[in-house]
């Protein structure tokens, strides 16, 4: 009882909401559009997010302390001129792959000459600044000997290409690790790519190389400078390309990422403004009929703008506030357009319903009274579900200031559909009241007059006149809509037919199946190129390091962190055995090797081990580039202790994928917490994996939990709790298919498509709970006679929102955008499957599952006449006779 006094009272309110913008449509109507144009009026404060880090890494994560700590033990970091990247912050850099389309070895005479010509040519780039020209020379990363970091690929090339001058023969490059002429030993794992070795390591051939230029960014002065030299060095590049076409070159800067992630603003510019057009056809399509004076096609274009608005003035809010754009806020306008379209076709709906007789007011107080109830339910779970995604729980920026903005957003579009909207539609009831074209707003002749213009003209102003219309027939006034008739005449009937419903549930359970395959390979995608618009640097670049680089893991760094035994056999085993089935690139490995040479023993006393370390390792040439690994403290006494140290580890892979980092990322932090020794691991990379797949489903997972919580508090609210309950199988069923579909469509469950399925919980409730509720609030008829009335009610209004919305997702797919490609294909599964839901499976399943339809038991009167059955009988003669049995 307490529910249907609380939905009574809800109807009244929206009921005299409702009169009360019918009586003040001028001020409804304006006052939106005020507020949205002196907002929209901030974009002069228009930003564009520079940092992806801040977007797409985890925002409290483990991996960010960890660099924080690295930071402080070893704040000169020149691992550079050893190792392929910087271990400790990416910093500002050039990079280069150099392949051939042959296939053909890059170590030979030819390629070797072309690509030392090309490391001459990048050294010689310059910035033109006032008063002065930069070369690589003044903005690179220095070494101990103030000369500029280089890939050490480029020493063994030249020593290459002296050794084939002089005709040495006894030359040979050895893989992964090879040694310089001055006896240093250097890692090439990552710098020759598609090798194939002779025995022991002996390198045959290599079909790509690659060379990294590393820039200083102490200061804004310097950054400046780094980041155009950068775009410099593009440009070098495809230069040498453009003169060199046997070979082919993949750049790569540290702005790439950044550059090619903001691109897909730019290339879906065009193809947005083509989905608009579609949708504002669709929409005016929509809304038209064939009798002038009741069609509405303003209406389609109205609703339309009142999404506009409402998205303005939440991008002016955004603004105000100091917030950034990026391209992640693609996705808002397709949220606005499924929850806004919905509300509007709804509302147009409602007004069908209505008396043509009444006033305007009357007729506005009934559509308000009739959809905004529901309307309003829908709109709180956008916002609950939205505002627990872009509250401090969410770890992902891109994510919680998607769904800040998509919940500003939402919460605008409802106000203006109650005003702007509303204010729309009493417009609209006027025009219809005085019989004025829908269109031209020209008062519309009778029939009689119509009579003597021409054809034309008679097609343009057909309309039915109330005084023409029998009581009977006035119901009927607008089943010439082209939807209202197809659902009425023909798509009820046929989805309820007995006939059919078995192929309905045979296909859903094909629908299950696939669904349930689909979710059972769900894969986690952290890979950034997903993000990214296609045929890019980005794309290019990261296809072929996979292609060519992928023997090896990512250059990780072992970092011990307190002072421990190291002259201790023991602990030298201990820390051998913990970097085991690694690649080493170690001082400490180096120097017990230095140690056995001299035939010394490895277990020293701690102050022979401490001195023989400074004074004599550490001082030969090709053991000084280790001086940075080993921090070293001196005590009271004189004495010195090494307080931390580093070494470098690479992992044999088959193939470089982020699962498989990910797993040994974990390994060996579950080894740092039980070894005897204290230490980390650290590689840039980190930031953007760790805890990924938790911080990644964080916002569904709570967006979810608050959904289910909303829906159960708000079983009091509705009239019959048994809605709520039916709406919530109706969603795990959606999203379940979507997840499943998603998958086998090769998407990945990454921050848009998780966006996009938090968007789907809404989507389903949206379009199936006005069907639900119809049907369930329903009493007297049968079950299937329910299931026509609520498609005949809501049907058109989901159609026509479905149909809106399927023409504006269409160019998405043409965009050239990975970003844009996940987010059609997340967005149209989503709208797919609901549809099929609202229009196939619910329609089925709710003919024979319950509520059950009782009949009530009227005392049967003669002013009660009701027609109980029709039987048809056929004699053997096959003459048919029909008798009409009713009661009296």
């Amino acid at each position: 009882m307490l529910r249907q006094v609380l939905h009574r009272g809800l109807r009244t309110c929206f009921s005299r909401l409702g009169h009360f913008i019918a009586s003040h449509p001028v001020f409804f109507a304006s006052a939106p559009v005020l507020i949205s144009i002196l907002l929209g009026a901030s974009f002069s404060r228009y930003q564009v997010e520079e940092s992806v880090e801040h977007l797409l890494a985890p925002q409290h994560s483990l991996a960010k302390i960890e660099r924080n700590l690295v930071n402080s033990l070893f704040p000169v970091n020149r691992s550079k001129h050893r190792l392929y990247s910087d271990l400790q912050t990416p910093g500002r850099y050039g990079r280069v792959i150099v392949t051939s389309f042959q296939k053909a070895n890059m170590l030979d005479q030819h390629h070797t000459d072309l690509i030392l010509k090309l490391h001459a040519a990048v050294t010689k780039i310059q910035v033109p600044r006032p008063g002065f020209n930069y070369t690589f020379a003044h903005i690179c990363v220095l070494n101990n000997d103030k000369t500029c970091i280089v890939d050490d690929i480029v020493h063994v090339l030249q020593e290459l290409k002296n050794a084939r001058a002089t005709n040495r023969t006894n030359f040979a490059i050895t893989y992964p690790i090879t040694h310089l002429k001055n006896g240093r030993a250097v890692y090439n794992g990552h710098q020759l790519g598609g090798v194939t070795v002779h025995s022991k390591d002996r390198v045959k051939s290599a079909e790509a190389v690659q060379l990294t230029y590393y820039l200083q960014s102490i200061n804004s002065l310097n950054d400046m400078v780094a980041e155009r030299w950068e775009a410099n060095f593009c440009d070098t590049v495809r230069l040498f390309q453009e003169s060199n076409s046997k070979i082919k070159i993949y750049p790569y800067t540290s702005s790439s990422l950044r550059e090619d992630f903001q691109k897909t603003s730019r290339v879906s510019e065009r193809y947005l403004v083509t989905s608009l057009i579609l949708v504002v056809t669709m929409a005016i399509l929509c809304c038209s009929m064939q009798d002038c004076v009741r069609s509405k096609p303003w209406l389609g274009l109205l609703g339309l703008v009142t999404i506009t608005l409402a998205t303005l003035t939440a991008a002016g809010i955004i603004n105000l506030t100091g917030g950034k754009y990026n391209s992640t806020f693609l996705g808002v306008p397709f949220v606005m357009l499924g929850h806004g379209l919905y509300g509007t076709f709804e509302m147009l709906s409602s007004w069908r319903k209505t008396r043509e007789d009444q006033h305007v007011k009357e007729r506005t107080a009934e559509v308000y009274a009739d959809s905004m109830l529901s309307f309003s339910l829908t709109t709180a779970m956008y916002l609950v579900t939205f505002g627990i995604g872009a509250s401090p729980f969410t770890n992902i920026e891109a994510a919680r200031i998607f769904c800040c903005n998509s919940c500003i957003a939402i919460l605008f579009n409802y106000l203006y559909v109650l005003s702007f909207y509303g204010s729309s539609l009493v417009f609209t009831g006027y025009i219809e009241n005085n019989y004025q074209h829908s269109i031209f707003c020209r008062k519309v002749p009778k029939p009689d007059v119509l009579q003597e213009k021409p054809a034309w003209y008679r097609f343009l102003l057909t309309a039915r006149f109330s005084e023409d219309t029998s009581e009977g027939e006035e119901a009927n006034t607008y089943e010439s809509h082209l939807l209202v008739c197809f659902l009425k005449r023909y798509y009820c009937d046929w989805i309820t037919n007995t006939y059919v419903k078995p192929f309905v549930v045979l296909f859903y359970l094909i629908y299950i199946s696939f669904a349930l395959m689909g979710y059972l390979q769900v894969s986690e995608g952290s890979d950034l190129s997903n993000i990214v618009a296609t045929a890019t640097q980005t794309i290019e670049y990261t296809t072929a390091q996979q292609k060519y680089f992928s023997n090896y893991s990512p250059v990780i760094g072992f970092y011990i962190y307190e002072s421990i035994e190291y002259w201790n056999t023991s602990v030298q085993e201990d820390v051998l055995e913990y970097t085991k089935g690694f690649v080493r690139i170690s001082w400490f490995e180096s120097y017990l090797n230095y140690l056995r040479k001299l035939n010394v023993s490895t277990g020293l006393p701690k102050k022979n081990f401490t001195d023989m370390l400074r004074n004599s390792f550490l001082r030969a040439p090709q053991y000084s580039h280790f001086q940075e690994d080993i921090i070293f403290s001196k005590k009271f006494n004189g004495e010195y202790d090494v307080v931390a140290s580093r070494m470098f580890l690479v992992a044999k892979t088959m193939e470089t994928n982020r699962e498989e980092l990910y797993d040994l990322l974990e390994t060996l932090r579950r080894l740092s917490v039980t070894s005897k020794v204290k230490f980390i691991v650290f590689n840039p990379s980190f930031v953007y994996m760790d805890r990924y797949a938790s911080s990644l489903g964080a916002p569904l997972h709570n967006s979810c939990i608050s959904a289910l919580f909303l829906l159960f508090f708000s079983a009091f609210l509705v009239a019959d709790s048994l809605i709520n309950v039916w709406l919530t199988l109706t969603v795990v069923s959606v999203e379940f298919g979507v997840v499943g579909f998603m998958t086998l469509w090769k998407v990945e469950l990454d921050c848009i498509s998780v966006l996009c399925l938090i968007y789907g919980i809404n989507y389903t409730i949206d379009n199936c709970a006005p069907l639900l509720s119809t049907f369930v609030l329903g009493k007297d008829l049968t079950r299937t006679k329910w299931v026509k009335n609520a498609l005949e009610v809501h049907g058109v209004a989901i159609l026509q929102s479905y149909l809106c919305y399927l023409v504006g997702l269409i160019p998405l797919a043409a965009v050239p955008s990975n970003l844009t490609c996940t987010l059609f294909r997340c967005l149209f599964l989503i709208a797919f499957v609901t549809f099929f839901h609202c229009f196939a499976i619910l329609p089925v399943i709710l003919t024979f599952l319950p509520p059950s339809k009782k009949k009530r038991k009227d005392k049967k009167n003669p002013e009660n006449r009701e027609e109980i059955e029709c039987v048809e009988m056929v004699d053997m003669d096959s003459t048919r006779v029909v008798d009409q049995i009713t009661t009296v």
